[in-house]
């Protein structure tokens, strides 16, 4: 199985832990975000992975090679002039074995235990171009509940919301190259293209996601990981 990792961005939003190495290669609890998805693509089944970069590609080169070590074929698209995650992704496609059915492409900011088997089911039996994953949409900030009269009834800390939002991770039909721009955004040329054909699947999951773009992340992030792994250490005291 075949996955693209988009890993070009500068994370502007991130720096100064940018300045010396792309987006997805900052470090939550001492290893890169891309080492994450690395890890979870090929736990899900993953063999082949092409990550397409450009901004400090020899940083992500460096550290997995050609994924040996975890038990991956890698390879890389580097772009040499930025091509938009649209054009990535195109590039990107070249690189994957003819008679491929269906393709995951994930944004490299993505940090989820996603099982992508039912995806995959889900995308094959629809027949679709594309399937976008969502994820429910979390308000970023507390929410005060009224009475309408005045009165505060209850708070509520960062509840999830009735509405659903792009989680980065999709699954290609490799047919959908020739629908991607050659230099440009797939999500604001490709996607709603292929929605107004009725060629845009959606799947709604339910599985522990965040994106992570800014420093406030990375450190909540690194919170919630530590706070699980004490979860599973305290569980398996418990089981001795």
């Amino acid at each position: 199985m075949h996955a693209i990792v988009l890993a070009g961005g500068k994370g502007e939003r991130l720096r100064p832990f940018t300045e010396d190495r792309p987006k997805p290669m900052v470090e939550i609890m001492g290893i890169p975000m891309l080492g994450y998805q690395l890890q979870w693509l090929q736990g899900q089944g993953v063999t082949d992975i092409v990550i397409a970069c450009g901004y400090r590609h020899e940083v992500i080169e460096k550290y997995f090679g050609n994924g040996e070590r975890l038990g991956l074929r890698v390879r890389y698209a580097v772009e040499e002039e930025p091509l938009g995650r649209g054009g990535a992704l195109r590039l990107a496609l070249d690189q994957v074995s003819q008679g491929e059915d269906a393709v995951i492409a994930t944004n490299g900011d993505v940090i989820t235990n996603l099982k992508l088997a039912p995806v995959l089911e889900f995308h094959r039996a629809r027949k679709m171009l594309a399937t976008v994953v969502l994820t429910a949409f979390v308000s970023p900030y507390g929410i005060v509940e009224n009475d309408g009269d005045g009165r505060v009834t209850r708070f509520r800390e960062k509840p999830e919301l009735p509405y659903w939002i792009n989680a980065g991770v999709y699954v290609l039909s490799p047919a959908i190259r020739s629908h991607l721009p050659e230099r440009g955004d797939h999500e604001t040329s490709t996607f709603p293209e292929l929605a107004r054909a009725g060629r845009l699947g959606a799947y709604q999951a339910q599985a522990y996601w965040r994106g992570v773009d800014t420093i406030k992340d990375v450190n909540e992030v690194a919170s919630e990981m530590h706070r699980r792994l004490m979860t599973l250490f305290r569980e398996g005291s418990d089981a001795r």
